[in-house]
């Protein structure tokens, strides 16, 4: 038994639309794969693996891949299995005997071409029972899932058709399994995708949750950006739709008690009456010049930010102090632009045996967070040689 595959690239894209904003790479893969069904009816499914940090979307993105062409979705999470049986089944010698949770999943479905979700497959383990990585290589490799062997069943069983997703949040899986995958990157989302979401998905969904009707909550853009700002730092919006939960709950105990009435407009500088304290500052440099204070940039997965660099001179002889969780890269870069302005002394000011009487203490704040990059050691030689002079660095 197998369900008619829609080919309507049309219905597809609106679908997909629909359902997600952005993320149009992945969009354009199943469209790509759509328009090759209409021209060869037989192909194989094809196996991807959306690769992103948490909350990006990945496991909904298969759940309307489903939608659009008009498979079945069933979905297996990896997290966790450790023991080879859970893929290829238990022989039925054994007590309690069951098939793998392919075959189970396939049971599930009811049909022998669904979309098949196997989620988190970067968290897969290994122990003493076998390796399901390796039991996963013959089901997601085209050339041999025609034939895939449970051992409950015993005979060969067709996966052929069945069309496979993973998700994972990094890379670290098996090389032979990573070969035999089409990876494709889901980045975190930009401010104005967020905002987006948060309008068209997030809200209407979240008021529907929490009984409140269309018109009784009013949140402008500008509140919206606030709270991705000072209120998140992520890379998905799960933060975001918890902070929008929370303005809903309080929104709705306001109504039932009386203290308000709707239609109710929270803007941006009423934030701090409905979330508390913004926990995070955005965008903000230091307020004056300082001495061993150099503003720099950082990427991270939720985006970019600003990065102090603090220097700081003591007497001593001559030893760098590394603080701030650094990667080794950043500490490599922390001394070369020590021994940069010790070679180029005089150049800047400096007497040439500076170095015999001080020492020098570079800390990155935020110890908590683990910092790495090659492009920290320009920075980090103007907060040295802004402590060695006493000179302030523009910020």
């Amino acid at each position: 038994k197998r369900t008619r595959i829609s080919r309507d690239i049309a219905r597809a894209r609106r679908i997909l639309d629909e359902d997600h904003y952005g993320l149009e790479k992945v969009k354009e893969r199943i469209l790509e794969y759509l328009a090759v069904m209409r021209l060869k009816r037989r192909m194989r499914g094809p196996i991807l693996c959306f690769v992103g940090p948490p909350g990006v979307g990945k496991t909904s993105l298969a759940r309307s891949i489903a939608r659009a062409t008009n498979r079945r979705f069933v979905r297996l999470s990896l997290g966790g299995v450790r023991d080879e049986a859970e893929i290829r089944g238990h022989r039925r010698t054994y007590v309690g005997a069951l098939p793998g949770k392919i075959i189970q999943a396939m049971r599930r479905a009811g049909v022998k071409n669904p979309l098949m979700l196997l989620d988190e497959i970067d968290k897969l383990g290994q122990d003493f029972r076998g390796d399901p990585a390796s039991a996963l290589l013959e089901v997601l490799d085209p050339e041999q899932n025609h034939a895939f062997q449970d051992h409950y069943l015993e005979v060969d069983y067709d996966l052929s058709e069945v069309m496979f997703i993973t998700t994972a949040n990094s890379l670290r899986i098996p090389a032979p399994l990573l070969d035999r995958m089409e990876i494709i990157r889901i980045p975190g989302y930009t401010e104005h995708e967020k905002v987006q979401i948060a309008k068209r998905h997030l809200l209407p969904k979240t008021m529907r949750e929490h009984g409140l009707k269309e018109g009784m909550l009013v949140l402008p853009e500008g509140a919206i950006v606030e709270i991705i700002r000072r209120y998140t730092r992520e890379a998905g919006v799960r933060g975001l739709a918890r902070e929008l939960a929370k303005i809903c709950r309080k929104l709705a105990y306001r109504f039932v008690s009386g203290e308000v009435k709707p239609p109710v407009t929270i803007r941006r500088e009423d934030l701090e009456d409905w979330l508390g304290v913004a926990r995070y500052r955005y965008g903000e440099a230091e307020a004056e010049d300082q001495v061993g204070v150099v503003t720099g940039l950082a990427w991270t997965e939720t985006g970019g930010e600003l990065l102090q660099i603090e220097a700081a001179i003591t007497p001593g002889r001559g030893k760098l102090t590394i603080t701030g969780h650094l990667g080794e890269v950043m500490q490599e870069s922390a001394h070369a632009a020590f021994t940069y302005v010790r070679a180029r002394a005089e150049a800047l000011g400096l007497e040439r045996d500076f170095y015999r009487r001080v020492d020098v203490h570079v800390h990155v704040p935020e110890g908590a967070i683990p910092k790495d990059g090659p492009s920290a050691g320009l920075a980090m030689a103007t907060s040295m040689v802004s402590a060695l002079t006493n000179i302030p660095v523009r910020r």
